[in-house]
């Protein structure tokens, strides 16, 4: 693997250099020692379920096609594969559960430092819960919102009370085929059963139950940790900031956060901007505190905060290879085992919070929901302690401005104005032409892929050809590292039609709308399109398509899926864990429309992949009609006038 194909970052290609001397290699480094991966695993093709294999299916010769307890391949893809769903679903949804326990503290007045933000929207979800509102408190209210929300997670029955979110078709559907959540621990719990040994064979019955999981991940914990963030620390709205390594600050004490729950770096931002703490940071030798993240957590803080990014998933130890990160203070999901090994090469404090995410050489500060700002003082002041033990700095000189924060609330503003918020200029601006379609580009980085690279070819290929794209997690970044999150990239970027929808409003072709979590965002978005009119009657009649170009979590896995079963066509980039089987991929990627409206595909090359997207959006624009432009007509004065009678004939009221 040549350097500059590792990435096309400008600031990672200048560190490469310098994460050579790891001593554990780099990530880049260790994806080459692992080559040739196993192509049974990579085909999903591999069971070792129990201690009679690992069976391994050759899917060529004349070698045997089943496994010891004689299962085929079709149903050990089927088990590998909704095995991923539960633990992609588990990682949201306990995320979503850690939220809901800090918002019942909250609500309770246990948690200093928590209190809700945003009102109206602690309002509007507890007429979504059918919690009485009347004159009671906000306090009032909120605990019993919490109690109802910490029940979606141990429901037995279901549904879950956000599918009534959904488009009624779609609701129909889902009960029609049995695959209402009854609730999150329910289904991934029931998921582990059916793929022991000896249960369920079935790769169609298996993925019912994996829908299930998947809408319960979607419409449940990912939309609960989603709303109660928003409740808790303020619903986005659009931010200035920047991103990439050149946002860290050479006479700065530099804390990267890094991970995917905001609950502690909340504190940690209000603490570092605390007058003790700027005064111990200069006593230390710094002129100041600087916060920059990494991944999801740190798209949380910047779009309420303006915190700016570090970079993404495939930069984590990048970071800390510029030798100016005093702490890297992590708390679950997408962590590295190798950061402590790498901080050993420099001086940065590598610090772990949770109780479920230890790393082996790491410093471990347990975040304590009841005392959170003393455990933020702690983070923070053993960060300034560690600024005198700097040696070399090496910043890139790499950064870029964004705009983040267009929440499904702020979008929906930002089209109708404060007092007529309303989807209604998007749907026209669809339905005339200007806008072919939507896209929604999430996902992961893969060192299978040349890092942001597939993120930025799919997502210009999209915009240029007028599809608005929305986007969350690392693939957010990746844009926003290349200047696609700023208005001006409308005309330097995007089609005539969208450019021109773009700088109507004001906005960029391509919106961050938050962190992996928040991909409920953008159901929520494609569900106001729906309910607005004109472009059908469900999510799956929409000329939309989701799209994750580098994925590599379990994660993005039981997103994909909760998009296809939520109707919309969803592609995966760098590989795809089912090849082997041709029978079970066929029901993903063909028999699965037919059954939910949306179907899963699989495309690597970046170009080719943005085509097939584009290639569906035209396709329901023809379904619905849509396909042949309509010309712009100026009004004459006898039109005008045959208007205007049409208008007073109308009947009164």
């Amino acid at each position: 693997m040549a350097e500059k194909a590792r990435s096309v970052d400008r600031a990672c290609i200048e560190l490469m250099e310098e994460t050579k001397n790891f001593t554990i290699g780099s990530c880049w480094d260790r994806a080459e020692k692992q080559q040739p991966q196993c192509g049974f695993g990579l085909g999903g093709i591999c069971c070792r379920i129990c201690s009679m294999g690992p069976c391994q299916i050759n899917p060529f010769g004349d070698e045997p096609k089943r496994g010891v307890c004689g299962a085929d391949a079709d149903t050990i893809a089927a088990r590998n594969f909704i095995r991923m769903i539960a633990g992609g679903a588990a990682a949201h949804s306990d995320h979503g559960r850690g939220v809901a326990e800090v918002f019942q503290l909250a609500a309770k007045g246990e948690a200093p430092g928590y209190g809700i933000k945003d009102e109206q929207k602690l309002l509007q979800l507890a007429m979504d819960f059918g919690v009485e509102i009347g004159d009671r408190s906000v306090q009032d209210i909120a605990i019993d919102v919490g109690e109802v929300a910490m029940g979606i997670f141990g429901s037995q029955h279901g549904p879950i009370p956000f599918l009534k979110r959904a488009p009624l078709k779609r609701q129909a559907l889902w009960r029609e085929l049995g695959v209402e959540p009854r609730g999150v621990d329910r289904e991934i719990v029931e998921i582990m059963h059916r793929t022991h040994i000896g249960v369920d064979m079935d790769p169609e019955n298996l993925m019912l139950q994996g829908t299930r999981a998947a809408l319960g991940d979607g419409w449940g914990g990912s939309m609960l940790a989603t709303e109660l963030q928003d409740i808790l620390f303020h619903t986005p709205t659009p931010t200035l900031s920047r991103a990439n390594l050149g946002v860290l600050e050479a006479e700065q004490v530099n804390i990267v956060i890094h991970g995917h729950e905001p609950l502690l770096s909340e504190m940690i931002v209000a603490v570092s901007q605390e007058p003790e703490m700027l005064k111990k940071a200069k006593a230390a030798g710094a002129k100041g505190i600087n916060l920059a993240g990494i991944c999801c957590t740190a798209n949380e803080i910047l779009m309420r905060h303006g915190v700016p990014l570090a970079g993404n998933f495939l930069q984590q130890e990048s970071a800390i290879a510029t030798g100016a990160v005093e702490a890297m203070v992590v708390d679950i999901q997408c962590l590295f085992a190798s950061l402590p090994k790498v901080a050993e090469c420099y001086h940065t404090k590598v610090i772990t919070t949770a109780a479920k995410a230890k790393i082996p050489g790491a410093t471990h500060i347990q975040f304590e929901e009841h005392d959170a700002l003393n455990t933020a003082r702690k983070i923070v002041n053993a960060a300034i302690e560690n600024f005198p033990n700097r040696g070399k700095v090496r910043i890139p000189d790499v950064e870029c401005d964004l705009i983040a924060g267009f929440s499904h609330e702020t979008i929906n503003y930002l089209l109708g104005g404060v007092f007529r918020a309303s989807y209604k200029p998007l749907n026209d601006n669809i339905i005339n032409g200007r806008i072919r379609g939507v896209a929604g580009v999430v996902g992961c980085n893969n060192t299978k892929c040349t890092h942001d690279n597939d993120h930025l070819t799919v997502v210009k290929e999209l915009i240029a050809n007028d599809v608005i794209v929305l986007q969350t997690g690392c693939s957010a970044i990746a844009c926003a590292k290349e200047g696609l999150m700023l208005p001006e990239a409308a005309a330097k970027h995007a089609g005539p039609g969208l450019a021109e929808v773009c700088e109507t409003v004001g906005i960029p072709p391509v919106l961050h709308m938050g962190s992996c979590v928040d991909n409920s965002r953008i159901l929520m978005a494609a569900a106001a399109v729906v309910k607005e009119g004109g472009l059908g009657d469900d999510i799956s009649d929409l000329p939309a398509a989701g799209s994750a170009p580098e994925w590599m979590s379990e994660k993005a896995i039981s997103i994909g899926h909760y998009f296809v079963a939520s109707g919309v066509y969803t592609v995966f980039g760098a590989t795809f864990p089912t090849l082997g089987a041709p029978g079970f991929t066929d029901l993903l990627f063909n028999k699965y429309e037919k059954i939910v409206g949306g179907k899963w595909d699989f495309e690597p090359d970046p170009l080719a992949h943005a085509r097939k997207m584009i290639d569906h959006i035209d396709k329901k624009r023809r379904a619905l009609g849509l396909d042949k432009a309509k010309e712009r007509v100026l009004m004459d004065m006898a039109a005008r006038r045959e208007l205007e009678k049409e208008f007073e004939e109308q009947p009164a009221g």
